[in-house]
């Protein structure tokens, strides 16, 4: 019955390659199931990506390809197929990509299963839950640019679970366009970060971690703009829909019909971009204006009251200089109603009036004097900030030339260390070939005379 089963249903070719090299292999092996995919009963995977338990029975002996390669295997042909088809959109549209983009969509679900392939589940009812969020919250002991994500992400008010925190991280990561670069850092520490949350057979820790990497790291060319406080990141994500990655030929020939559609809408695009811009910059610019406007009404407003101030202290100063001529004028008077007359006195009267208004124009110049003294003081100031964010550039622009430095001496000493080892293997293959060499004249000389005996032998045969 298994071989008439095996027999009707059928193959693919990556069974068939299965059948081939277990054909060398003997015995029975044991499939176990990912625990990523039968302990988290939220997340639903179509038939066809995730393999369920062996339906087709083995030809005689042969055995049947374990469902957990097979599980990783999908994976990562889906995730090759998103990434290209989100990679194909948005260099195809030439614009930035947000949260409605359906191959976004898709990434971020194929992307979630992957880091959750294999993940273990609790021990236990005291034992500690295995979140996924646990394992992106250490990437910040690495690097230092993870921890402002790790932050906002625990600030978000919208999001409650862990697995909505772990969401929101992968798309803050996507936009600041470091995702690859940390999920390097976790799999270059997974033999003491990453083997306490995975099994020992997940994805996450077998050889197609690298290759996940590697398409990630093209995902670096796309801007996103998601808005991740508007999402509903703590419920369950969206279904897949596997007919715009498996097209037909029928397919084919309309997106060869469609393609004038597309253009047209590129142009209507690039002319709506175009116009947002230009938007932008006169909103920028009318702002700008409008704080010019504001600080010139204020500053107005300023000297109105300072050129006030001063009025009224040059009249105060005014009634200060009658009231003290009228009070020596009145002394005079006195002085010559008593004594009878004093020239010398109004003489001094009048020394003192001058000097009184010599004084005033002293006190003026000092005015003048340190309101320029001001201006020089406020121009050396920002002169000073200026110069003081010049050098911090220039040290910023030091250490990062210093690290260049560093970064192309290490690369030196590994050439040089990689060319001292491919000219010791040189030096070893002609060794060698010389000796080959050798033996194969010695060879040919022994084939010579050989065949000289042998033909003297056949001489002497025929001679008898």
């Amino acid at each position: 019955m298994a071989n008439a089963c095996s027999e009707d249903l059928p193959i693919s070719p990556t069974d068939t390659k299965s059948v081939t090299e277990s054909n060398n292999s003997s015995g029975s092996k044991s499939v176990s199931r990912s625990p990523s995919l039968t302990s988290i009963k939220e997340d639903r995977w179509p038939v066809f990506v995730v393999s369920r338990e062996p339906r087709v029975a083995v030809k005689r002996g042969i055995k049947s390809r374990d469902p957990v390669m097979i599980e990783r295997s999908n994976l990562v042909n889906i995730s090759k197929l998103i990434v290209k088809e989100l990679i194909e959109t948005s260099l195809k549209y030439g614009r930035m990509l947000d949260s409605d983009s359906m191959p976004l969509q898709h990434f971020f679900i194929v992307l979630e299963h992957v880091l959750r392939h294999g993940l273990k589940p609790k021990k236990g009812l005291l034992g500690p839950k295995k979140e996924l969020w646990d394992i992106l919250q250490c990437v910040e002991k690495y690097t230092i640019e993870a921890q402002d994500i790790t932050t906002s992400v625990r600030d978000l008010p919208t999001v409650r679970t862990h697995m909505g925190r772990a969401r929101a991280w992968l798309r803050l990561a996507l936009m600041q366009k470091k995702l690859a670069d940390y999920l390097k850092i976790l799999i270059d520490h997974k033999d003491d970060l990453l083997l306490e949350y995975f099994e020992p057979d997940a994805l996450m820790m077998s050889d197609e971690a690298i290759v996940i990497m590697g398409l990630l790291v093209g995902l670096n060319v796309i801007d996103c703009n998601l808005c991740v406080k508007e999402e509903d990141l703590d419920c369950q994500q969206g279904v897949i829909d596997f007919s715009l990655y498996l097209r037909s030929s029928n397919q084919c020939s309309e997106s060869s019909e469609d393609d004038l559609d597309h253009d047209n809408m590129t142009t209507v695009l690039d002319q709506k971009n175009y116009i947002e811009e230009l938007n932008r910059h006169l909103n920028a610019t009318v702002t700008n204006l409008q704080a010019k406007v504001e600080t010139l009404t204020t500053t107005n407003a300023l000297m109105k009251e300072d050129l006030s101030i001063a009025k009224n202290n040059m009249m105060s100063l005014y009634d200060e200089n009658v009231n003290l001529k009228k009070e020596l004028g009145l002394d005079v008077n006195a002085d010559r109603m008593d004594e009878g007359g004093g020239g010398g006195e109004s003489g001094q009267t009048k020394k003192g009036d001058n000097s009184e208004l010599e004084e005033l124009k002293q006190l003026e110049n000092e005015k003048k004097q340190r309101q320029e003294t001001e201006k020089e003081l406020n121009l050396q100031i920002s002169l000073k900030a200026e110069m003081e964010v010049a050098m911090k550039l220039l040290e910023k622009d030091i250490h990062e030339k210093q690290d260049t430095i560093v970064s192309l001496r290490r690369q030196l000493d590994d050439i040089k260390l990689i060319n001292l080892e491919m000219y010791k293997k040189l030096q070893e293959c002609e060794s060698s070939l010389k000796h080959k060499t050798e033996l194969i004249t010695k060879l040919e000389a022994k084939s010579v005379a050989m065949t000289e005996t042998i033909q003297k032998m056949e001489e002497k045969l025929n001679c008898t």
